[in-house]
């Protein structure tokens, strides 16, 4: 804690001796100030509520999405050669470039916010996946085979814990950009959101209410991404791997 208190200590200050226009740079004290405004009028929670929902269910259709085909193209050759080519076009596609097409196709409304966070949501996952599947050990299938593993075991207790590190972190990562996404999807005409919270503040010069924005987005995203941390240490415990002990 050493560092950031001194990081915010020499802000403070700073912005105190009026080294730096609040405009620009407002003091810690006046974002903390803000942010109890915006708690206590209920204003901060009704734009946090909208934007959990829209990160939530965009995360939900892209990652479930991008599971289901991440493993239908690691199972499959045929597969791979059918749908990844289309699907690694598509990855290169960048959000703002098919902003407008989503508003054109499906209106400002919610449907094509989810499904700009979606897209951003479903590369992740797939990707991974689809490494997690084929990157498998080969000298594993020979112990399945002599112990006489069935398709189903195979499946169940070989490849898909084997590849279990590589889709806990498509998930995380997928869950990052997907809070990316939700800051394109709230530029769409939106009128709810910390996005739009964030838009808002910047056409009247509320720095303070900006950057109160842009720190509900990093702990909330680091709430997300701690989550999925706790998950991975229950269901790899089985993994061992360097723990960056300093032994090199």
């Amino acid at each position: 804690m050493i560092l950031p208190a001194m990081i915010l200590g020499i802000w403070q200050t700073v912005g105190a001796m009026n080294l730096v226009s609040s405009t620009i740079l407002p003091t810690p004290v006046a974002i903390g100030q803000a942010f109890i405004d915006l708690i206590v009028s209920g204003e901060l929670f009704s734009h946090l509520q909208i934007s959990i929902f829209r990160a939530v269910l965009g995360f939900l259709l892209g990652a479930g999405l991008g599971l289901i085909l991440g493993t239908l193209v690691g199972f499959f050759n045929r597969a791979e050669q059918t749908v990844d080519p289309t699907l690694q076009m598509l990855r290169t596609i960048p959000h703002l470039a098919v902003m407008p097409l989503f508003i054109l196709w499906f209106g400002f409304g919610e449907l094509s916010k989810v499904l700009l966070i979606a897209k951003g949501a479903f590369f992740p996952v797939y990707l991974n996946t689809f490494l997690g599947i084929r990157g498998v050990d080969a000298k594993l299938f020979e112990v399945a085979r002599i112990l006489e593993f069935n398709r189903v075991k195979l499946v169940t207790k070989l490849i898909l814990p084997a590849a279990m590190p590589n889709i806990l972190l498509g998930i995380r990562l997928s869950l990052g950009i997907a809070w990316l996404g939700l800051v394109v999807a709230e530029l769409m005409g939106s009128s709810e959101g910390v996005g739009y919270m964030i838009m808002d503040a910047r056409q009247f010069t509320q720095t303070d209410i900006v950057f109160v924005g842009i720190i509900i987005f990093a702990l909330v995203g680091k709430l997300t991404d701690s989550l999925v941390r706790y998950f991975e240490s229950k269901l790899l415990k089985w993994r061992e791997s360097y723990k960056g002990e300093g032994t090199l």
